[in-house]
């Protein structure tokens, strides 16, 4: 295997503080290889033999996911704003999101199996009302399949999820909630645009609590503007304080495109935190949930108790297939990955003319199951030799050692192995460095086999 071992861009800097210094910066907010676009005359007829088709492989996991493309505000590190909340438009929208649902629920392969998990986002799914999301709800469940056990979360957040929608959604179904509170911080949280100050959201996270009815989980974003290390300790302390179930760590990405790059151009918010900044921010968290005994479910998802279970979000990461439904969603089956329009009157008048919303179209990578492989492995904290083997081809982990080894003396990861009696088994964890770099080094492992394969053949 050909690897360029004194690149930097690959094996990482070789540096006393690998945590902060490994990589210049965080490649993408997710990890993925390449794909084959389907030519346009051809989406409308692909997408009909796929979904006139049974799954390709059997007992592949299977999610829905619901995009709801309406938001009150733009928050300022937000890059996916669609369509401002208007009751009118929304109305609208969940008529011709129910009639999608009806339409593909009809489907060869929407009918094969069931689906262990829906996830209802945006967007900001909250500011539907409550008799939108019982009605959702009840389309979802009357035309699809679900595990007894299938895990149906609504994404939004806190800002006017009054007690008595919160109780709607529950009598329609919703068995996860995650609310994307950021910051506690006030002064955090206004200057990114988020509505409620930090009291408010404590006390309403708090009163979900007190249902004991579904899991509560909340995101927490690291490296906003006015976010110091202290404000971060005290958004660790109040995630502990308001008893939910679960929190996500995640870190700001780069400003290009969104509406902080400018207001920080401007003057009118100060520089958001560097990489080393925010890879001491992850550090702090990753110790806070230690100490605190909080079950780690990836690198950057801790669960407070066994009732959150995060099934959507890890399935995404592997080989699961997901029907998209709404503008803006995403997903993929039976070998294609597409999203459909954002582009709230196209997707509309497909519907309307039972034709897909899908703008482009791709062919997953012949590759694709080695890709989940790494990406769920990575994001889990450890890649075991047997399940690159198996996904990526015999001899695969073994033939990339020379770049785990290179990782090794980068300080970003270890390798171990299990005794011959014991099968042999060779691993690949990650260190904290390593934690924080998880999305790039994946990357780099995938683009390493996806150039070694294709110049194999």
């Amino acid at each position: 295997m050909q690897i360029d071992l004194t690149n930097p861009e690959v094996v990482g800097q070789h540096t006393p503080d690998p945590l902060r210094f490994a990589f210049s910066k965080k490649r993408a907010a997710h990890a993925g290889g390449m794909s084959h676009i389907v030519p346009a005359q051809q989406v409308q007829s692909t997408l009909m033999q796929a979904y006139a088709t049974p799954p390709r492989l059997a007992n592949t996991p299977r999610c829905l996911y619901l995009h709801v493309p309406f938001c009150r505000v733009r928050c300022t590190f937000c890059n996916f704003f669609q369509y401002a909340s208007s009751k009118a438009l929304i109305a609208r929208y969940v008529e011709s999101l129910c009639e999608e649902i009806r339409w593909k629920a009809t489907s060869i392969w929407a009918q094969a199996a069931p689906f262990q998990a829906v996830y209802i986002g945006g967007g900001t799914p909250t500011d539907l009302s409550g008799e939108q999301i019982l009605r959702i709800m009840a389309e979802i469940k009357r035309q699809f399949p679900l595990t007894p056990d299938c895990e149906i979360t609504l994404e939004g957040r806190v800002n006017r999820f009054s007690e008595d929608k919160f109780e709607a959604a529950l009598e329609a179904g919703i068995n996860r909630f995650s609310f994307g509170v950021q910051s506690f911080n006030t002064q955090v949280r206004k200057s990114a645009k988020r509505l409620d100050d930090r009291e408010h959201v404590l006390a309403q996270l708090s009163q979900y609590v007190s249902y004991n009815a579904a899991p509560i989980v909340i995101d927490l974003l690291f490296g906003l503007p006015h976010q110091t290390m202290e404000i971060w300790q005290q958004d660790l302390n109040d995630y502990l304080a308001s008893g939910v179930h679960g929190v996500d760590l995640y870190q700001l990405l780069e400003m290009q495109g969104i509406p902080m790059a400018s207001l920080v151009e401007q003057g009118k918010l100060p520089m958001p935190a560097d990489t080393q900044m925010k890879a001491s921010m992850y550090a702090l968290g990753v110790a806070f949930m230690e100490r605190h005994y909080q079950r780690r479910v990836s690198v950057s998802h801790w669960a407070n108790d066994n009732r959150e279970r995060s099934i959507y979000n890890s399935l995404a990461k592997t080989t699961a297939e997901i029907m998209p439904l709404g503008a803006g969603g995403g997903g993929n089956l039976n070998g294609l990955q597409m999203m459909q329009t954002r582009n709230l009157d196209q997707y509309i008048q497909s519907i309307t003319e039972r034709q897909y919303p899908v703008p482009m179209l791709l062919r997953t990578h012949p590759h694709h199951g080695s890709h989940a492989c790494i990406k769920a492995a990575f994001d889990k904290g450890v890649l075991a030799s047997v399940a690159l083997d198996k996904a990526a081809g015999a001899g695969t982990f073994n033939a990339a050692k020379p770049l785990f080894e290179a990782w090794q003396r980068n300080g970003l990861v270890t390798l171990s192995a299990s005794p011959v009696a014991e099968g042999g088994y060779e691993y690949v964890t990650l260190t904290l460095a390593g934690q924080f770099w998880a999305v790039t080094l994946s990357q780099i492992l995938i683009e390493v086999l996806q150039t070694n394969l294709a110049t194999a053949a």
